[in-house]
């Protein structure tokens, strides 16, 4: 085999991770010889990966597949970056014990309306096709959907892990969930993709792009899936359905305290998963951690700190740690925050609406029941609280600050 495709293929399949090895093992191999092809036809590899518009951040979890389209940008491959507007309002069923909620479309463009940009932080942007399934989906006829639904049965459906808990517990399954892995599979079909990028969890809908593809008449993709990143709880999946995630286009200072808040046993995955630290370097923090070299929240400082870096910029990764540090270890008041001016007495739920800090004055109540509202320091025990008119430092959960001033 051509070294430097064998090269690249190590390259490109590190870190992957699909649950049978011999999977792996097809998948590598094809991969070397679709690379082979190329290089002898003169031609790029088409790759790409799709994002469904749920919530309109992009988080870590997402940033796993994303790095793996840049190292195919820099071997100078085409790449896609796909918008699962479409896919969004079916819902994705892959690794949900229920029926997930479909959104207006509405809602989905805008979540949708900054993808782009936050994906172009790594991304090249000049070397990355943006596209949106809804382009080719929304125009498939009747004749086209029975096509794509007579290549698979409903075993196979059923067959998957979450169908499988749902239907023995008697819980219903309804039809146009099917219909997410046919679509996001007639996405390859679409793009004439050579690879497709995904988590282990979407191996199946992958798989199905696969099938398709040959049933068109295409050669079938290469799959390749990455292990899944658990969310700053520890316990479950980072997405953003469950609003435990690190969003990449959040504040430096959020990152960073949201970083130093993920269980000690979750941060080697983090470090392996979504830094630019190599493997000798995360081996190195992981040896040092064993013997006791390094205590864990100095190891979590220098991911905070990465974190930021790769996002923001190293004096914003400088700043975040040095508010970190003066605010929740020294418990001092940050040296920066927003001001507000407050020209009459306000109820606590709505000032903490009115100063952005929650959504709904329900939001501010369940805030202040479970002691997470403070004024100078001091929680607020009620949530018939006024505040008066006068400098004061309204605080919301452990990260988020507003100093309240007279009016001019």
């Amino acid at each position: 085999m051509n070294r430097v495709v064998e090269a690249q293929v190590a390259l490109l399949m590190q870190g992957s991770e699909f649950g049978d090895p011999e999977i792996k093992r097809t998948m590598a191999k094809e991969l070397q010889e679709r690379l082979l092809r190329a290089q002898a036809e003169g031609r790029s590899l088409q790759v790409y990966c799709g994002y469904d518009a749920t919530r309109p951040d992009l988080h870590l979890g997402h940033t796993i597949t994303l790095r793996k389209l840049r190292q195919f940008q820099d071997l100078g491959h085409e790449v896609t970056f796909l918008i699962g507007d479409f896919t969004t309002r079916v819902a994705d069923p892959s690794d949900q014990d229920g029926l997930r909620p479909q959104l207006e479309e509405e809602q989905i463009r805008e979540n949708a309306r900054t993808y782009a940009g936050q994906a172009f932080k790594i991304l090249d942007p000049d070397r990355t096709r943006v596209r949106h399934n809804g382009d080719w989906l929304s125009t498939l006829s009747m004749e086209q959907v029975l096509k794509i639904a007579g290549s698979f049965t409903v075993g196979q459906f059923l067959a998957r892990d979450s169908f499988r808990k749902r239907s023995a517990a008697g819980d219903p399954i309804w039809l146009h969930e099917f219909f997410y892995a046919l679509l996001q599979g007639y996405d390859a079909v679409a793009l004439r993709a050579d690879v497709q990028l995904g988590g282990t969890e979407q191996l199946f809908n992958l798989l199905a792009g696969r099938k398709l593809q040959e049933a068109y008449g295409q050669d079938p993709q290469v799959c390749i899936t990455f292990p899944i990143l658990m969310g700053v709880d520890g316990h479950t999946r980072m997405s953003k359905s469950a609003g435990n995630y690190v969003g990449i286009a959040e504040a430096p200072e959020a990152i960073y305290g949201k970083i130093m808040s993920i269980p000690d046993q979750v941060m080697i995955d983090y470090f392996k998963l979504v830094t630019r630290w190599t493997p000798d370097q995360v081996g190195q923090i992981e040896a040092d951690l064993a013997a006791g070299r390094i205590h864990p929240m100095e190891a979590k400082k220098r991911l905070a700190w990465e974190l930021v870096d790769c996002y923001h910029s190293s004096p914003a990764a400088n700043a975040a740690a040095e508010r970190f540090e003066r605010v929740h270890q020294k418990r001092k008041l940050p040296r920066e925050m927003p001001e507000m001016p407050v020209g009459e007495p306000m109820a606590i739920p709505e000032l903490l609406v009115v100063a952005g800090m929650c959504q709904s004055r329900s939001e501010g109540r369940r805030l202040v029941h479970q002691g997470g509202v403070r004024i100078n320091g001091e929680p607020v025990e009620s949530i018939d609280h006024v505040v008066a008119p006068g400098e004061k430092v309204l605080q919301a959960g452990k990260r988020r600050f507003v100093r309240l001033v007279p009016p001019e």
